[in-house]
Order: C-alpha cells, then structure tokens, then sequence
C-alpha cells in the first residue's frame, strides 16, 4: 500500500533549515543573517524557509527553542510610557523565566555561557528584535547603545539568579527584583548617556 501523510523528505527539510539558521544567526548575528544565506546553506528554495517559518523573527524563535516569542510583550511593556519602564521590564522578564514555559531558558543561558555561538544569537536577537524595538518606540536617543546597556544589565542578573544561584537574589520575587534592578535600568533608557559611561566602566571592574 502507498504510505500517506509527509511526503518523504520535508521534514528533513526543516531540521536543515533550522540547522543553516543557528550556523548564519550564530556567525553573521541576527541582522547580517538572510533568508536567502540560510536557504542556499540549506539547500532549499527561500520560499520553503517561508512557507515553514514565515519570517527571519520566527525562523529565529524557532533556532533557539525558545518557548514562545517574547517580543510579544513588547506593547504591554512600553503602553504605559517611559515612566517605570525599568521596573516592568524587570518584573516581566523575571515572570517569564520563572514560568512554567520559561525553565526551558535556564538551560539556554547555561549554554549561552559556555558556547559563544549561542551566546551571540542571543545577544543579538534580544539587543536588536527585542530590546531595539523598546527604545525605539520610546523616540529616545542613541537606542542601540541604550538597547545594549539594559540587556548587559538582564543578561547579568539572569546568570546571578538562575545559574550562580546568588542570594538574595536567587530567591527573591520578581517585585523585589523589579524594585532593585528597575531603577538601574531606567537610567538606562532616559538618562544622559554621557554621565552614565564612567559609572559603567567603573562598575565593569576595568
């Protein structure tokens, strides 16, 4: 009997297209990767990276395993204005990673520590197609270098919380957290950066 359902070979089609994904996004970042890059590492019609994963973000999602796409937080973020951004983007970001579909991103920033690959396709996606787009909605300056700060800023305190296990702040609530880190990321997204730079160098132990 003739077998039904995938025709054979498309699914191997995905693992290669999700395979040539994290080699671009891990060696180009996530804006010098292409669609088109990946297809022909794959060996694949564009069209197929599309018709799968619909966009460069998903295709991106979809490399890194992430659980859900969390650039979809972004309006409910950045809705209330610039005022007590830090704090809600703390309290959100930690919600999430304590979440049930947030544990998978312990393990991803153990391997973000450890494999630089993986360390840049994170810094990328989250520098650029999240963070780039929450100061950028804010119409405030310099909103890469802004972007690139406040991720250094939650980067950090993920590894304290989630893989050096630091107290207090292991054990503390995203609330807490939010009440100590949101300020320091406030300054982040609306002071003069100009008066933040010898404090940064200071606090980078150089």
């Amino acid at each position: 009997m003739p077998r039904s359902g995938r025709r054979p070979g498309q699914s191997g089609s995905r693992e290669k297209i999700i395979a040539a994904a994290r080699s671009h996004f891990a060696k180009d970042g996530y804006d010098h990767a292409t669609v088109r890059a990946i297809a022909t590492t794959a060996r694949v019609d564009p069209a197929l990276v599309l018709h799968f994963f619909g966009s460069k973000h998903d295709l991106f999602v979809a490399a890194m395993e992430l659980p859900f796409d969390p650039s979809k937080f972004i309006p409910e973020i950045v809705a209330p204005g610039v005022d007590g951004l830090g704090e809600r983007l703390v309290r959100r970001f930690i919600g999430v990673w304590d979440s049930r579909e947030g544990r998978h991103l312990v393990g991803l920033i153990r391997s973000v520590v450890s494999h630089e690959g993986a360390a840049k396709m994170m810094r990328e996606f989250f520098t650029h197609a999240v963070l780039g787009k929450i100061v950028s909605s804010l119409d405030i300056s310099d909103p890469e270098r802004r972007a690139s700060l406040v991720a250094s800023q939650l980067f950090g305190l993920a590894v304290v919380r989630y893989v050096m296990k630091l107290e207090p702040i292991a054990s503390a609530t995203p609330d807490e957290l939010a009440t100590w880190v949101g300020p320091n990321l406030q300054r982040y997204f609306t002071a003069d950066l100009g008066t933040l730079a010898p404090q940064v160098v200071r606090g980078s132990g150089r």
